[in-house]
């Protein structure tokens, strides 16, 4: 074997030849993501009389590592709308720059069309199951929240397969087995969300997401709300769960030292 550090572990090449690296070439057919690696957990978002409030925490994580702590999830776009995006950050900041391309050439192009919430979903939908269709999926779930083209409420869901559709409450991840029942509460349908308050709205958010924060390994204490109204969008990108409370851990058993 060579002696030079460089080459531990290989063969000699006076002696056995120059090593054969052709092996290692690919000729396979391309390849995609197979999988997401750095990621962002639940986004939550209901319903309420006068528009939408939708959340989420500002954590990325690289696997099980809680990497990247000031990931902002919450994006504007067109003044009309806050996409909000779960799954593969990566991918995220594709479709960010993507929509920002779009609400430019809008913002700019001759016809006078500006875009809304209602158009920036069809878009993504669209966007969703081309690359779905190209095997080359995006790996994400996004809420779109804002108001539509005649100013009322909108918030729907899309998907990595370019799955679509609308509810008065919505959450991407552990938020839809956790958030999901606690939103449903007060807003059970379309007829509840209209009646709904500003303030009851913001309220079960924050306490939804208080509640994923305890119990969601991949989640964060500090996190992103906004709220969207025809008067606008107001963003807050570093609020801090308040009020928490871990008295009910002692209650837990099968854990720890409590086993009985």
């Amino acid at each position: 074997m060579n002696h030079l550090p460089q080459a531990w572990g290989r063969p000699r090449d006076d002696v056995y030849g120059a090593y054969d690296g052709s092996y290692l070439q690919s000729n396979g057919p391309n390849q995609h993501t197979q999988s997401p690696v750095v990621t962002g957990t639940s986004v939550l978002a209901i319903k309420f009389k006068d528009g939408v409030v939708i959340a989420a925490d500002n954590l990325a994580s690289y696997g099980s590592l809680a990497r990247f702590t000031d990931v902002k999830r919450l994006r504007v776009f067109a003044e009309t709308t806050v996409v909000g995006f779960g799954g593969d950050v990566s991918d995220m900041q594709y479709l960010d720059r993507l929509l920002t391309s779009l609400d430019t050439e809008e913002a700019y192009g001759t016809a006078g069309h500006t875009l809304n919430a209602n158009n920036l979903h069809t878009y993504l939908t669209k966007v969703f199951y081309k690359r779905r269709s190209d095997f080359n999926p995006l790996w994400n779930q996004v809420l779109v929240a804002g108001m539509d083209g005649e100013g009322k409420p909108f918030l729907a869901s899309t998907d990595l397969l370019g799955t679509a559709f609308s509810s008065p409450s919505l959450a991407t991840g552990y938020g839809a087995h956790l958030a999901q029942p606690l939103m449903r509460k007060i807003a059970p349908d379309e007829e509840a969300a209209s009646k709904l308050s500003k303030e009851k709205a913001v309220e079960a958010v924050k306490e939804s997401m208080k509640v994923l924060y305890y119990r969601d390994a991949r989640s964060l204490d500090k996190y992103s709300i906004a709220v969207v109204t025809k008067d606008g969008i107001e963003l807050k990108e570093n609020e801090k769960l308040e009020n928490q409370s871990w008295a009910f851990a002692d209650q837990i058993r099968g854990y720890g030292t409590q086993v009985n």
